[in-house]
């Protein structure tokens, strides 16, 4: 096969954000050389040493797209010297499963076709993502790179006339000029990797005795048409022996089913009306890529992620994997909940506050002081592999339930009951003008950093918050030390009331998002059954009146409220 060298130009805006580059699909699909560009800008930010007869793993969602985008991203490989892809059967593989498969066959990196829980389909959303070596996301360190080479980009390496069968398992391999080895593609089942793992970490037989044994737990699980659907037959289903009809929307859809695959309670409502109904004592809704999750229990009963991520921390015992490894200690995400500060002071173990962005993670784990980590959008993951992990939060929750013989609701109550209930809720202004939200975010920063304002007091009905602390979150990495600024501004009140602003960095490039969190600690059990918009009303008012929000941005209210 022919190598040919294609002149191009380079474009301004390939930056990658918090999870990669993502862009309406049409720009990847319809701007020449847009998706070309960045895939080489990815592969020449890899040294050509360490890149010469490598393996690589890619992997898609299954969105529209994501096909015609991995036979480029084969035939640019090739052309660049990589020696050996891994990629999903029919290019499924989960994002959990890419950081899994990395790790496994220690290559140098994996490419991710997917925009998470952004629409799909033509008019949707498209994104790529690059893993590096210990199977997480990039660190700014290798995002910087790749912006920096896609600013001087001239040209491109490809083999245009290399196709490859996607569905056909095994191993294919094609001749280059020029070329002394010949470049192998192997087709690999895209669950067989991931379950060994999973089957390493949890008691299958505990969790298979919980789902058909006389008091079977009838569970009800919401694949929302992504690549979860193979992921969950398979494993709930054949392994352990849930009914099949507990699995619905298992079959992964370019568009999604005309949805977002967003596992909230605003876009997963098939899932919330089912539960309702009282015929499930458990229920959970997985987004495109299989690494956020959301749980309801008999009901509907809510689990905020910020809750399960501290509720799965004081459980962790339960799991096979972590009473042979030990616990070593745990982190989240600024802007999620102190709840699982309080469990970790419980267990004397430390806990670290990182930035948005599961990259700052990775460091953690890989020197051995984290096991647990979550965030407040739906994503929580251990140190089994470097990435959030939906499939495997699940099986802890059942775990949990199978060790305590208990229902979601008990669970949660009984912690609350132990810990407090940390009441949290965040508004999301979507599609906001970037140079008004740049603007908003820069005074307000003006605003919380004067010396008065920590001194500040603000009434609001029966209710008087008075400022602890303000600041603009910086995060000094405590294993190599590198700094990361201007990572949100937060507010901390005496009562350990706390509001986050954020200009969030996971769009598809379609205006800017404002993201503010609201949180409130309260420790009586008699006052755990309240309304969590009522008991946050007052510091949502103080978050709206000192931001000006609706005014600046013209807007009535949030786009969503989780």
């Amino acid at each position: 096969f022919p190598v040919l060298t294609v002149q191009t130009a380079p474009f301004e805006d390939q930056r990658p954000g918090t999870n990669g580059l993502r862009r309406k699909t049409a720009v990847f699909e319809g701007k020449k050389n847009y998706l070309q560009n960045y895939i080489q800008s990815v592969l020449s930010s890899i040294d050509l040493r360490d890149r010469q007869g490598c393996t690589m793993v890619v992997g898609c969602d299954g969105r529209y797209f994501s096909r015609a985008a991995t036979e480029v991203i084969v035939q640019m490989a090739a052309a660049n010297g990589i020696g050996r892809l891994v990629i999903g059967h029919n290019g499924l593989l989960s994002t959990p499963a890419v950081s899994c498969i990395i790790r496994k066959i220690k290559a140098i990196g994996g490419i991710i076709l997917t925009a998470s829980h952004n629409p799909g389909g033509p008019g949707g959303d498209f994104g790529i993502k690059f893993n590096v070596a210990n199977g997480g996301p990039s660190p700014d360190t290798v995002m910087e790179r790749i912006y920096q080479v896609s600013r001087t980009l001239e040209e491109y390496a490809i083999c245009p006339d290399l196709r490859i069968d996607l569905s056909r398992l095994g191993r294919q391999e094609f001749d280059l000029e020029n070329k002394f080895k010949p470049f192998r593609v192997e087709i690999v089942d895209s669950v067989d990797v991931y379950l060994q793992l999973l089957k390493n970490i949890f008691d299958f037989n505990a969790i298979k005795s919980l789902l058909t044994g006389p008091d079977q737990l009838k569970i009800h699980i919401d694949a929302m048409n992504g690549v979860m659907g193979p992921y969950v037959r398979r494993i709930l289903c054949d392994e352990l022996g849930a009914p099949a009809n507990s699995a619905v929307n298992c079959v992964p859809l370019e568009d999604f089913g005309g949805r977002p695959p967003e596992p909230n309670l605003t876009y997963a409502t098939s899932l919330v009306d089912a539960m309702k109904g009282g015929d499930f004592g458990f229920g959970a809704a997985f987004d495109a890529d299989g690494d956020r999750y959301m749980i309801l229990g008999e009901n509907g009963f809510f689990v905020n992620p910020s809750d399960s991520v501290a509720i799965m921390a004081a459980n962790l015992s339960t799991i096979p994997y972590f009473r042979q490894l030990g616990v070593k200690g745990f982190a989240r995400s600024m802007a999620t909940s102190t709840a699982l500060d309080r469990v970790a002071k419980a267990m004397k173990l430390s806990l670290y506050e990182t930035p948005t962005g599961w990259r700052y993670f990775g460091n953690l784990m890989d020197s051995g002081r984290c096991s647990l980590c979550g965030e407040e959008s739906f994503g929580t993951g251990s140190d089994h592999i470097r990435e959030k992990d939906g499939l495997w939060s699940v099986l802890v929750w059942l775990s949990i339930m199978a060790a305590r013989k208990q229902g979601v609701e008990q669970i949660v109550r009984e912690h609350w009951a132990k810990f407090g209930r940390n009441y949290f809720c965040r508004f999301d202004y979507e599609g906001l003008d970037p140079r008004a939200a740049f603007y908003l975010m820069k005074d307000l920063e003006s605003v919380i950093a004067d010396k008065a304002f920590t001194s500040q007091k603000f009434a609001v009905g029966d209710h008087i918050y008075s400022v602890e602390r303000a600041d603009n979150f910086e995060y000094i990495d405590p294993v190599d030390g590198t700094v990361a600024r201007n990572q949100g501004l937060r507010i901390v009140f005496t009562d350990a009331s706390r509001l986050v602003f954020r200009l969030s960095g996971s769009g598809a490039g379609t205006g800017a998002t404002i993201r503010i969190y609201a949180e409130s600690c309260e420790r009586d059990p008699e006052r755990h059954n309240r309304e969590t918009q009522v008991v946050l009303g007052p510091l949502i008012a103080i978050a709206l009146k000192i931001s000006n929000v609706h005014e600046r941005t013209g807007r009535r209210g949030p786009n969503i409220i989780t």
